[in-house]
């Protein structure tokens, strides 16, 4: 494996869960003073997804539009958003706003859903996988549809995307990025590989505690596949992994050491996430011990 091409980008990633909001505040305000962290992202769930049911949890699309203020000037996104929690037309105007909110930084990432557990408790449908990746498939067309020139016009666009329509639909005011906000994508099998292929802007491979970066190789080379089946510029597509840090100084300097292979193996860019809870201390070791070494060896 050969040393990262071009710029490295760095992001830190708080989950939402069993923390008290005034900790999440000064773990993000923390963030907001350390020039090495160009992204803030969190993930999405309506509890906590360790447990089979239950748990505290805040709603992502909100909490992430309340802390943006404390990272003016940096992307902010989530990894991933489930794409059975919210109507594909309720999410374009949500994410319309956090475009307009971060001046065309917001990326929207997005996946199938899976934890089965919040969604029975709170009555939301999860149907079987196949299903759910048509579902998913779908919602992306509706976004990009609503995210066009045509939409924002006031023309309207009309697009019939099973189970979801369109009919004449507007989405205004226009986006602050040219398209709208980047659609990423978190399949890792070839249906989702082709997904975001053909219509996604960035591809995240979850690491997190199980991943190597010899199987991130084999399957961005199956994505590099199915860009060029449909005649996709390889170029044209982010690709991401995402790491979980630990709260010792051991669990850094290890994760310090799997990023660094993670970039020879050809991340572009790197989210790292903490718990919440670990506030603003979390967040500066975060900085010190893991990111500023790691912009240091790759700039």
């Amino acid at each position: 494996m050969s040393e990262v091409a071009g710029h490295l980008g760095i992001g830190f990633r708080t989950s939402p869960q069993n923390v008290e909001w005034p900790m999440l505040e000064e773990a993000w305000a923390e963030a907001g003073r350390h020039e090495v962290f160009e992204s803030g992202w969190m993930n999405d769930h309506l509890s906590d997804p360790r447990l089979d049911t239950g748990g505290p949890s805040f709603e992502a699309m909100t909490a992430l539009a309340a802390l943006s203020h404390h990272v003016p000037g940096r992307t902010l996104g989530h990894t991933v958003l489930s794409a059975t929690f919210r109507q594909p037309g309720v999410l374009a105007k949500e994410a319309l706003t956090l475009d307009h909110v971060t001046g065309g930084r917001f990326v929207l990432g997005l996946g199938a859903g899976w934890h089965e557990g919040e969604h029975r408790t709170l009555g939301i449908e999860l149907p079987a996988i196949g299903e759910r990746m048509g579902r998913l498939e779908s919602t992306v067309e509706v976004l990009r549809a609503l995210f066009s020139e045509e939409a924002a016009a006031g023309r309207g666009v009309s697009l019939d995307a099973p189970p979801y329509r369109l009919a004449s639909a507007t989405m205004e005011p226009a986006p602050v990025r040219a398209g709208g906000p980047a659609i990423w994508l978190g399949g890792q099998k070839p249906r989702g590989m082709r997904l975001a292929a053909r219509l996604g802007d960035g591809w995240n491979y979850p690491a997190n505690r199980d991943g190597t970066p010899e199987e991130f190789d084999q399957r961005r080379e199956a994505l590099w596949r199915a860009c060029d089946e449909v005649g996709r510029d390889r170029a044209t597509l982010t690709i991401s992994t995402q790491l979980h840090v630990g709260e010792e100084a051991a669990d850094r300097a290890a994760v310090l050491d799997q990023a660094i292979r993670f970039a020879q193996a050809g991340a572009q860019v790197i989210l790292f996430t903490i718990a919440g809870q670990t506030g603003a201390a979390g967040i500066r070791a975060l900085a010190h011990d893991v990111c500023i070494p790691l912009r240091e060896r790759f700039g």
